[in-house]
């Protein structure tokens, strides 16, 4: 068995790697592909209360088990399932259970901070970036985190303030030079998703 084709999808909260992972995934209908999201492995926190759990800062490298999600990768690259974490996102923890997840040919993992480590850069064939302006970011990020998450808009202004631009200008930004691909506007650009797919399954057909 050949190593799985693993593609790594980035950019800042909000600027629409979601969709561009969603889009590459649908466009292989054929094919065997999951994907691993970042947010899934944010740290456990069980040993803390909830007031302090509001308080840690989740755009920062150190809000992540980045040593679990390459293992993870790692095993999937092996070809053997995972337990897979489940977050939840409004109370900031964790849930008990987990999911099993099966190796496929092809692994899309996504999140903010996946090329900010060199050690999970490693792991891909292909890395993403999603390059959208952060007016547009900053909008999705407010409708999302209200409807979904059941925040306030206040508390997602305060958070953006605070810790998610100081982190996109630290972190992810920078991390911007790292990737093979740089997609303007998101899951709305067919035509750099139509190339991608046309690149992942040519890397596939060079596997077999």
């Amino acid at each position: 068995m050949s190593k799985p084709v693993v593609i790594g999808v980035s950019g800042g909260t909000g600027s629409g790697k979601s969709t561009v992972a969603k889009a590459i995934f649908e466009s292989l209908p054929d094919e065997n592909i999951l994907i691993i999201e970042q947010d899934a492995y944010y740290k456990d926190q069980s040993d803390m209360s909830y007031d302090e759990r509001i308080k840690t800062n989740y755009d920062h490298p150190l809000a992540f088990d980045t040593d679990l999600l390459i293992e993870h990768i790692k095993t999937l690259c092996k070809h053997k399932p995972i337990e897979k974490p489940i977050y939840n996102f409004s109370n900031h923890n964790r849930e008990p259970h987990t999911v099993c997840v099966k190796p496929k040919e092809i692994i899309i993992i996504e999140g903010i901070m996946i090329l900010e480590d060199k050690r999970l850069r490693d792991l891909m064939d292909i890395k993403i970036f999603v390059d959208t302006d952060a007016d547009v970011r900053i909008i999705r990020r407010i409708m999302r985190d209200i409807n979904e998450r059941g925040r306030t808009l206040e508390s997602v202004i305060e958070q953006y303030l605070t810790t998610v631009k100081p982190a996109h200008d630290q972190f992810i930004e920078p991390a911007k030079k790292y990737a093979d691909i740089i997609i303007p506007e998101g899951g709305y650009n067919r035509v750099a998703i139509d190339l991608m797919t046309t690149k992942v399954t040519s890397i596939i057909k060079e596997k077999q």
